[in-house]
């Protein structure tokens, strides 16, 4: 029996309740025992049942709010508030206040008696309160996908991160790049798992080592500078560093200063260039989450090759004191903002909050299906810190 073929009666005869039993105790509501609860809900996820959420919100009165849950780093980045903003001004539009979650909010039964509907943001494999937001009895849409165990989410609005470390990775050996590294996040959220993998398998078609450190899925800017400076005492031949987390980008630029290698070229535009915003994520909508974005970075250079023509493999690489290019997995102010600017992703926060309340009112309002995956858009914005410097 498929998910999609098992009803509330279904699982009502499984668990030997009845029908409203059933509804009752996967809603978090009426006077069920904890222990039938805890059974129905397990029958349930064993036979794989899906709930109807058009049926389901017909059943139940609107309370005209949305919660939205963050990652618990999220109150120091600028990336999270972004998307926070975009995600409260695109559900007030259909009239919807938005409820900000604690972290470690998990009692998913209490929060649907709240709201119409749940705002996931890169949710974590590992995050125990996950789980129960999934299973919260209404409609969830995730920022980026969930790769635990549970139930999975109504929707979902994704980026093509792979794609985008793609473009970073090539970026970087067009400008002259020989032994590039990546500050990779840790944790199990999609986003950083997408990293860590990418960098992998982007060395192996092109027959280039990519250095992997990991470091804090949101590392601050000491522990970024502290994270480059093992790097490049380690390696003295990595001649170029991406790093993940928001806001961590000018720790690079001090470890740089503080060793003597010089980041990109003095800024503006440089020799070979791509006018920034010129490699873009493209967008997809609907069910079919396999399609790669219009716009992903394209590479045509044969594998085990230096976009210069010079083969890749065995390259000793600069000499300690070299240059250094520097960029960045996320865009913002500290990327902006930093001397020399740093070449960095923008992964649009803010539009990103609006297309994942888009999605969730459009499923409440039954204008889009249950597990429609939505493509976001990025851009690479080039700028002076991956300038050659010579």
């Amino acid at each position: 029996m498929t998910s999609r073929t098992v009803t509330l009666l279904d699982v009502a005869r499984a668990a030997g309740v009845s029908k409203s039993t059933v509804s009752d105790a996967l809603q978090g509501s009426g006077r069920v025992a904890e222990a039938t609860r805890d059974r129905v809900r397990a029958v349930a996820e064993q036979l794989g049942y899906r709930p109807n959420s058009a049926a389901r919100r017909l059943r139940r009165a609107s309370t005209g709010a949305v919660g939205l849950h963050l990652p618990a780093t999220a109150t120091r980045l600028d990336y999270y508030m972004n998307l926070a903003f975009g995600a409260v001004e695109r559900a007030q539009e259909d009239g919807l206040d938005m409820v900000l979650l604690a972290p470690s909010a998990a009692a998913g039964g209490r929060i649907a008696s709240r709201v119409d509907g749940l705002l996931v943001i890169d949710p974590e494999a590992g995050d125990s309160a996950v789980p129960g937001l999934l299973e919260a009895g209404v409609p969830v849409v995730t920022g980026e996908r969930y790769l635990g165990p549970a139930t999975g989410p109504s929707g979902a609005v994704v980026c093509d991160n792979a794609a985008s470390l793609t473009a970073l990775l090539d970026h970087v050996t067009e400008h002259g790049a020989r032994r590039p590294a990546l500050l990779a996040p840790s944790g199990s959220s999609a986003w950083a798992t997408a990293l860590r993998a990418t960098a992998g398998s982007w060395g192996r078609a092109h027959g280039v080592a990519v250095t992997l450190r990991t470091v804090p899925f949101a590392a601050t800017p000491a522990e970024a500078e502290a994270a480059t400076r093992e790097l490049l005492a380690a390696e003295p031949a990595v001649d170029a560093v991406i790093c993940a987390p928001d806001g961590s980008a000018p720790g690079v630029l001090r470890a740089a200063a503080a060793l003597g290698r010089k980041v990109g070229g003095s800024g503006g535009t440089y020799p070979g260039a791509a006018p920034t915003g010129t490699h873009r994520g493209g967008v997809l909508d609907g069910n079919d989450p396999s399609g790669t974005p219009t716009g992903a970075h394209p590479s045509g250079t044969p594998t085990g090759t230096h976009p210069s023509g010079v083969p890749a493999t065995n390259d000793p690489g600069a000499p300690p004191g070299g240059g250094l290019l520097v960029a960045s997995c996320v865009d913002g102010t500290a990327t902006r903002g930093a001397q020399p600017p740093v070449t960095a992703v923008d992964l649009r926060p803010a539009a990103y909050g609006r297309a994942c309340a888009e999605l969730l009112c459009d499923i409440l309002g039954g204008r889009a299906a249950p597990d429609t995956v939505r493509l976001h858009a990025w851009t690479l914005e080039t700028r002076a810190s991956t300038a050659s410097t010579g």
